[in-house]
């Protein structure tokens, strides 16, 4: 949000390429060992390298360069912009970042959509780096863990994802899957974590949160569904999700 301010604050479009080139000389030098065929982008006029890290403490990191100086201030921005996130949040971020930085009138077609080819590809980054070290951490629990936690059910992990990163003001957590039972069984594997295999398989939220702010229902839906992405069918027990997704001010006017 800081670097969409900092950026739609400057009107000439001159003036922001010439931003995206003083990123460009504050962005640290990849190491050799990073620029792999893994980390490289492809569909990008010049050569870039992106390689995330994701910390213990859940949140994500990256590391980028090219052999652009424009194309390194671009990435320069993403780094910047997604680093100290959370996978969610890396993942929530829509291609319509760009318009709002105001940056596409300052670059060519094929800048654009390199752009938007480093944002992907960062997105992929993490959610590779998230999956592994969720199955990393499945394996060195052990059965020890297993023993001594309850595991979360469906809901419960839902709930905890969902007031974690929406702070909504209103949550409720309607489970419909007694009405299916009947003609419904859960075929999906355990989801991540602790998120045990049941039959939690039908679901209604109303959630009531500021995180909604400037983004349309569809919007809204994509970023409850990439919070929710391990506890959906095959990883989770949830077949069905149906959402109403409010800010405060839209159930005030009603």
């Amino acid at each position: 949000r800081r670097l969409v301010d900092l950026f739609q604050a400057v009107p000439d479009p001159q003036e922001r390429y010439k931003q995206l080139l003083v990123l460009a000389t504050k962005l640290e030098p990849l190491p050799d060992d990073l620029r792999t065929p893994e980390n490289k982008v492809e569909g990008c006029v010049s050569q870039v390298w992106v390689h995330p890290t994701l910390g213990d403490d859940g949140l994500v990191h990256f590391r980028a360069d090219s052999d652009s100086q424009l194309t390194k201030g671009l990435a320069a921005l993403l780094v910047q912009g997604l680093s100290g996130a959370t996978p969610a949040e890396v993942l929530t971020v829509t291609p319509d970042f760009v318009e709002q930085l105001g940056l596409k009138q300052s670059l060519t077609p094929s800048r654009n959509n390199g752009f938007l080819n480093m944002l992907r590809k960062m997105q992929k980054a993490t959610l590779e780096a998230y999956m592994a070290a969720q199955a990393a951490g499945g394996a060195e629990g052990g059965a020890t863990e297993a023993e001594e936690e309850r595991p979360l059910t469906t809901t419960e992990h839902m709930r905890r994802i969902l007031e974690e990163n929406l702070a909504p003001d209103k949550l409720v957590v309607h489970d419909d899957s007694g009405q299916h039972a009947s003609h419904y069984s859960t075929k999906a594997k355990p989801g991540q974590g602790k998120a045990p295999t049941s039959n939690e398989s039908h679901f209604r939220l109303e959630i009531v949160s500021a995180e909604f702010e400037g983004l349309n229902t569809v919007k809204r839906h994509r970023k409850v569904y990439s919070l929710l992405f391990d506890l959906l069918e095959p990883r989770g027990s949830i077949h069905a999700l149906s959402l109403y997704t409010k800010t405060p001010g839209e159930v005030s006017a009603e």
